[in-house]
């Protein structure tokens, strides 16, 4: 059995046709192989040489679960796989191999988000919502419950699927933000998020609510309170204990890649390879949330966090990569500095955050079109119109029917 194209090329959702001959002797195999994340093979094959081969082939994807399945079940698929490749029908048993998007179906409590590109526009969209005096765009303006929760409720009218709600800045120290942001205490942090935290869960039942932070504590008493997802921004680096937290209660964790620590975060690092950083460090977090029991995982390549801007333009326009390691992809570019470091004034001066839009739109497209499903933004009736027309505009130069077939 021959994969015939490059498993690290293929996207979840592609299937791989395998053939057996006929003559060998058919049985039902079971394997595991542990390719960096869990695979597990189950089907009719050849003895235990297609399991083999397929492990062997295999060593670029890392899809949580591949099952094998007789063609000749799916009447339609079997006569075109074979075409396809060029095989004999009368000499082969066709076999497919099915990567599974399971995890891509995040659930907490009732709730359920597919992460499968289900939506128009191609990624769900994360309203953020700082419960900070200091943070670089919006701090100071939601301090009030009463005013959180009216924000809340704007962006889910102007199409947000989550609200990300967050207590503790993480500005970086640097030429933008000088200092950066102090470390504040669990205490503080509870106090500011978790009563808006229970106003938005009552009043919006039906939206997620995940919640920025980066202590166990905080995020146990963040989900008792409604929330349905933890962000961490140091993916598990801060706070291991997070892991058993949100294991405990089987709710999506997004891991977040960044450099430093809160409260000493740096502007600006270089990497001789970001890419391959990013996925190293992330690949290390994954392993920790995994032996700690958490099943449901988003990775997040960290724009801007400790990043020069010649890297963070790299990890967008390669967000293929990142979403090859078979989890679901948030994208945070939402007003960043990079975005007016690249693309300052005529005068020379950096545009203000509120003046980043059209930047932040740009590198979504990229993002979303390399395959990210999820963006965080703090424009998200632009970001949603921007996604939808490019959506459709892409669907047209396809040749695909989008759901508004009849625009001109």
């Amino acid at each position: 059995a021959a994969i015939s194209a490059n498993p690290k090329r293929l996207p979840h959702s592609v299937c791989a046709a395998f053939l057996v001959n006929r003559r060998s002797n058919a049985t039902c195999v079971s394997a595991g192989f542990s390719l960096k994340a869990r695979i597990t093979l189950s089907g009719e094959m050849a003895g235990g040489h297609l399991a083999s081969s397929m492990a062997g082939k295999l060593k670029g994807i890392r899809p949580r679960s591949v099952c094998v399945l007789p063609i000749w079940r799916l009447r339609h698929a079997y006569p075109l796989s074979l075409g396809l490749l060029g095989f004999n029908p009368h000499s082969c048993f066709p076999f497919l191999l099915l990567v599974s998007d399971s995890h891509h179906i995040l659930r907490s409590g009732r709730l359920t988000l597919d992460c499968r590109r289900p939506v128009e526009g191609g990624a769900h969209l994360m309203g953020v919502l700082n419960i900070t005096p200091d943070s670089f765009s919006d701090g100071g303006r939601y301090m009030d419950p009463d005013l959180a929760l009216e924000r809340a409720r704007d962006m889910v009218r102007e199409g947000a699927a989550l609200i990300d709600i967050g207590g503790a800045s993480s500005r970086p120290k640097g030429t933008t933000y000088g200092v950066g942001a102090a470390l504040i205490d669990a205490q503080e942090e509870k106090e500011r998020i978790l009563p808006v935290i229970k106003r938005v869960a009552e009043a919006l039942p039906d939206v997620w609510i995940s919640v920025d932070t980066f202590r166990a504590d905080v995020a146990e008493e963040a989900l008792a309170a409604g929330a349905h997802a933890i962000n961490d921004i140091t993916a598990l680096r801060f706070d291991p204990d997070i892991a058993q937290v949100v294991a405990a209660r089987d709710v999506p964790l997004i891991l977040m890649h960044s450099v430093g620590m809160p409260g000493e975060m740096p502007h600006a690092k270089i990497s001789p390879d970001i890419m391959t950083d990013v996925q190293s460090d992330l690949d290390r977090a994954v392993s920790v949330a995994r032996l700690a029991g958490c099943r449901q995982l988003v990775l997040d390549p960290g724009f801007g966090f400790g990043k020069i801007p010649t890297d963070n333009v790299a990890l967008i326009a390669k967000t293929a990569e990142l979403v090859s390691l078979g989890f679901p992809v948030l994208l945070g570019v939402s007003r960043k500095s990079t975005i007016a470091q690249i693309a300052p004034n005529a005068d020379g001066e950096l545009p203000s955050p509120e003046k980043r839009l059209p930047g932040s739109l740009a590198l979504t497209g990229v993002g979303v079109a390399g395959g990210a499903t999820i963006v965080r933004t703090h424009d998200v009736w632009q970001t949603s119109q921007y996604l939808r027309v490019l959506d459709a505009t892409i669907r047209v130069t396809a040749g695909q029917k989008g759901s508004n077939e009849d625009v001109q």
